[in-house]
């Protein structure tokens, strides 16, 4: 398995998506995003996905170098159109607004449309907690058929929809980042490629039997789909995004009127709020770390707060061993570099 290391990997990325229209600064900032969530261990959202974004963007389904324009939405409240902009650009942005209209008036609140694949959500909740907001977010995918089943169904009816709640807290902050499928569907295809199967409970079969073969989904033969989380709570909550994320911000649901042939399509509620304008920012502080240094307690060396796994993962691959990459993602990723004419030795300057 290639082992790549995290500055070069940027590098050579930044340069395909340069290769496509964006600008240095949307590239860079672009593949940093992705080789990211590769660090924090969440392959699925890594760059397993350039391809695709490099295919996308050929087509035109992705507009280089947009930013968001407003276009509802009054003080605090605000309805923002990506114009089908890089989402890891457009997301960014938004939540930068979301930001400095916290710290303004004490809350924000928004709808994002028409942008591309946001990528990690726990991005965003980390780039607010740093500003010291808490924040939640609902995120809704419109991309080709549905690939989640609700609880009781047999076929795929919505997207993976992650829910991410950031809360800061010193040193780090509490991030909870989830699909609200049982597992996120790039882990489906990194399991796939990796020749790997998935954990019971995750997939069903065009039959409605349960399976663990991700060919369920990746397959030539009829496609199966994804099961919710935890059953019906899993299931309400990814409904809950189809209605904030897509019918609330106007850019459309997992129903049949909605065009799926349009790429990787987000759409993303948010809330944001600064702690202080609540309750005493000292005592905020103290009863979060309170109560999590009170749960880690009853068994040190197991439990875990949110966020916490990533952080470690991502300490690992920072080292000199890099980032594991399955034999698929590399090759996939060199063969579409080397098509832009990316050249070899920058190809092979991202290996460990």
């Amino acid at each position: 398995m290639p082992r790549i290391t995290a500055p070069a990997l940027i590098t050579l990325v930044s340069a395909m998506f340069e290769a496509v229209g964006s600008s240095g600064p949307e590239a860079a900032r672009i593949a940093s995003d992705l080789v990211e969530a590769n660090l924090r261990g969440h392959d699925s959202h890594g760059v397993q996905l350039v391809p695709r974004y490099i295919e996308n963007a050929e087509a035109g389904l992705i507009n280089p170098n947009t930013q968001p324009s407003r276009v509802g939405g009054e003080g605090a409240m605000a309805v923002w159109d990506g114009g089908m902009g890089f989402g890891q650009v457009v997301g960014r942005a938004v939540t930068d607004w979301a930001i400095e209209t916290s710290r303004a008036q004490g809350m924000a609140m928004f709808g994002l449309r028409r942008t591309h694949h946001l990528g990690r959500i726990g991005g965003y909740a980390e780039q607010a907690a740093a500003a010291g907001m808490i924040s939640l977010f609902f995120v809704n995918a419109v991309s080709g058929r549905g690939v989640v089943a609700p609880f009781g169904g047999m076929d795929g009816r919505m997207g993976t929809n992650p829910v991410c709640i950031g809360v800061p807290m010193a040193p780090e902050p509490i991030i909870l980042d989830f699909a609200t499928s049982a597992i996120a569907v790039g882990k489906v295809k990194v399991a796939f490629n990796a020749g790997k199967q998935v954990p019971p409970g995750v997939l069903i079969t065009h039959l409605g039997e349960a399976s663990t073969d991700p060919a369920v989904i990746y397959g030539q033969g009829p496609r199966g789909a994804l099961g919710p989380f935890g059953g019906h709570k899993g299931y309400g909550l990814a409904l809950i995004c189809e209605i904030l994320g897509g019918a609330l911000t106007g850019g459309g649901t997992n129903q049949p009127q909605t065009p799926n042939d349009r790429g990787i399509v987000n759409g993303m509620f948010g809330i944001m709020l600064d702690p202080a304008r609540m309750a005493d920012l000292p005592g905020f502080a103290h009863e979060v770390q309170a109560i999590c240094d009170h749960v880690r307690a009853s068994a040190p060396d197991n439990v875990l707060l949110p966020g916490e796994p990533e952080r470690r993962t991502r300490a690992q691959r920072s080292g000199s061993d890099g980032i594991p990459l399955d034999e698929v993602t590399w090759g996939d990723l060199a063969v579409t570099a080397t098509r832009l004419g990316m050249p070899e030795a920058l190809i092979q300057a991202a290996l460990a």
